[in-house]
């Protein structure tokens, strides 16, 4: 007999076709009435899988009381109550190294699309504004200062892009990295005041919340940028929306938001903003290494051998 799996939010197609056919699945999201099916597969479920942005809450946790293991798609784990995981005994594996490339893709992208307002240029020739007059001149990256905020994985890959195209690299992090010849700043406040781009890479979770916020935001300044590719909790939005419209902060390109899919409307009129729809990892080969990690976290889970790649 399978063994039977809760299905939190839809994954990548890929994903689901292999878990289907290797477990019973219960597709929550789908389901008329949540609460009864979370009463009938109560004693049977032995998985959750999740996304990151969606996690796991401890209820959840609490209504599968069989639950042995949350996979989950991405390498967030701060929407997954793992206090309450540890508690019950639950492992937790994500999707670490396979999404690092991806994601710090769209870090450069966004910080180059800024700089040289690719999306407002793209705008300037739709409608026509080019037969008029030439578009105003914008900034080059080359020998600007990047500060990258969480100097992990994804923070180091940046790094190596920025150097590609001549940028100066400093970072800020908990401790400073023995593998890293970068300088290294405890103050995020003094490195957004010395950078030209300030670039989030760090988790969030409660440790992180606001940490970017009005002064570190009035530090970076009027010729300033924020890229954001982490998670929209790490910046106080209002903060950020306020500082964009009086001009304390300069520009910003965001993929990620405090309540996504909600964007502050402020920010969709803003001409020196870039926006995306929390799209880091979002590639076909990237969400296929993904979901290929959460079916074999689950597969090591089920067949008695040593996770992948656990959390807890």
């Amino acid at each position: 007999m399978k063994p039977e799996i809760l299905l939190a939010c839809p994954l990548y197609e890929g994903t689901m076709d292999q878990l289907d056919r290797a477990y019973t699945v219960h597709r929550f999201w789908e389901a008329k009435d949540p609460a009864a099916l979370l009463r009938d597969v109560r004693d049977r479920v032995r998985a959750i899988s999740t996304m990151g942005a969606v996690g796991c809450k401890a209820e959840l946790m609490a209504a599968l009381p069989k639950t042995e293991i949350i996979a989950c798609f991405g390498v967030g784990v701060d929407a997954i109550d793992l206090k309450a995981a540890k508690e019950r005994g639950i492992r937790v594996t994500n999707t670490p190294d396979v999404l690092t490339e991806c994601v710090a893709d769209l870090g450069m992208t966004l910080l180059l699309a800024s700089a040289r307002e690719i999306p407002q240029g793209d705008q300037y020739v739709r409608t026509g504004k080019w037969l008029k007059a030439n578009y105003p001149l914008c900034r080059h990256v080359g020998g600007k200062l990047l500060g990258i905020v969480g100097f992990g994985r994804i923070g180091q890959a940046v790094a190596k892009r920025a150097a590609a195209f001549g940028m100066k690299i400093a970072y800020f992090g908990r401790r400073k990295s023995p593998e890293s010849s970068y300088p290294f700043y405890s103050d995020i406040k003094k490195l957004a005041a010395d950078c030209d781009y300030l670039m989030l890479t760090v988790p969030g979770g409660a440790e992180t919340r606001h940490l970017v916020d009005a002064e570190v935001l009035r530090a970076l300044g009027p010729k300033g940028t924020l890229v954001n590719i982490a998670r929209g909790s790490i910046v106080d939005e209002a903060a950020m929306v306020t500082a964009l419209r009086d001009g304390t902060l300069g520009f910003a390109a965001l993929d990620v938001f405090q309540n996504e899919p909600n964007v502050p409307a402020e920010l969709l009129s803003m001409h020196n903003v870039v926006l995306q729809p929390h799209q880091g990892s979002a590639t076909h080969e990237t969400r296929a290494a993904m979901g290929q990690l959460v079916v074999d976290n689950l597969s090591a889970h089920f067949a008695g051998k040593p996770l992948l790649t656990p959390v807890v």
